[in-house]
């Protein structure tokens, strides 16, 4: 761990409000300061060369190694949304042959593998955001993709490439199972026909034939279950539930988190402080843990619709990160609204109430 760069990303998540700095503040702060910690040397231009020439254009920094260019960083002021500059700058990267580029605003960071196949979001493997991830998390990615020493000697790429691939895993998995539920329903599978039977012989002490539980399967499941056509979801009618009103710098449930820094929570009377968003989220299920270590593995049930929030299982979770005291890990790949959505899922699997929990933001 470099605890250098891990104080430095402690003390941005501290300070929080960065919005009024200009694009050269933004370089100054967080990009050049950043670097510095990885090893790089910003006054040197045979290590970082400030308006790289690339043709047409420039991009912001260049890091380079014995008259090379190995990464390519173009920087925009904090605040400022990166989507309409990715294009411009995975070009200048793909025509320089520069296999890792960066794309940020001093608290997004954008990273992708140009010379790879697919549209510029498929080529972005990695984000990293300051304010909602964890700081050794954030502090391990930086070395893994832009320390001086891991660039020089390839394990850079290396670390890039064992994402990007994981990544690619995920996304062709996601595309593939409903198929493969689809031609299991339609061509149903021998043990899917035999525990069928003999789940309705336990039942009911008749067993039936092969061609009932596959004329059943074909008829009942592909009617009710469309792949290309999902239903709407049905919502249940629910009891309207007061919510007294909060001071005024503390954000009720239902209102939107983006862009805002937290500075506590408060569960049940009890105050905690809180640096980041995740630390939220692990803070509530460290106090579900040891309030309720008996029944603590219902989180287990808590899923998104793509993959689970919590697993014993790290390699089930885009960005793990192990819930103290347990063997459960929980994700932190995740937006500040989605975290206090599953905090609210978390602190009702164990009676308690939606204004139990209420969030403080500067």
């Amino acid at each position: 761990m470099n605890d250098e760069l891990l104080g430095f990303i402690k003390s941005l998540q501290s300070e929080k409000k960065h919005d009024s700095i200009g694009e050269e503040a933004t370089k100054m702060k967080f990009i050049l300061n950043a670097l510095s910690h990885l090893g790089w040397n910003p006054f040197n231009l045979d290590e970082v060369y400030p308006e790289q020439d690339v043709g047409g254009g420039k991009v912001d920094y260049a890091l380079r190694h014995k008259n090379k260019n190995k990464v390519f960083i173009e920087a925009k002021k904090v605040g400022e949304p990166l989507e309409k500059h990715q294009e411009q700058l995975l070009n200048y990267s793909f025509k320089f042959g520069v296999k890792i580029s960066i794309l940020t605003n001093g608290i997004t960071w954008w990273f992708y593998l140009p010379l790879h196949e697919g549209d510029w979001e498929q080529r972005r493997f990695y984000t990293i955001e300051i304010y909602d991830q964890d700081a050794e998390d954030i502090t391990n990615k930086f070395i893994d993709f832009l320390s001086k020493e891991n660039v020089i000697s390839g394990k850079a790429i290396t670390n890039s490439e064992s994402i990007y691939k994981s990544k690619q895993r995920d996304d062709l998995i996601k595309g593939t199972l409903p198929k493969a539920w689809v031609k299991l329903v339609k061509e149903p599978d021998e043990l899917l026909v035999d525990l069928i039977s003999e789940t309705t012989e336990k039942l009911c002490g008749f067993k039936p034939e092969d061609k009932e539980v596959k004329k059943f399967i074909s008829r009942e499941l592909i009617k009710k279950i469309d792949i290309s056509k999902p239903e709407p979801a049905k919502i249940s009618p629910v009891k309207p539930i007061l919510v007294k009103p909060e001071p005024a710098k503390s954000i009720g449930l239902k209102k939107k988190y983006s862009g805002k820094a937290i500075q506590s929570f408060t569960l049940k009377g009890n105050k905690y402080e809180v640096k980041s968003w995740i630390e939220l989220l692990r803070m509530i299920c460290k106090n579900m843990a040891t309030n309720h270590k008996d029944n603590f593995e219902l989180v287990l049930k808590l899923t998104g619709r793509k993959r689970p929030y919590f697993s014993k299982q790290s390699n089930e979770i885009r960005k793990p990160k192990k819930i103290e005291g347990t063997d459960i890990y929980f994700e932190t790949n995740l937006s500040a609204t989605m975290i206090v959505r599953i905090s609210q899922r978390v602190i009702s699997l164990f009676g308690y109430k939606p204004e139990d929990l209420s969030i403080e933001t500067e």
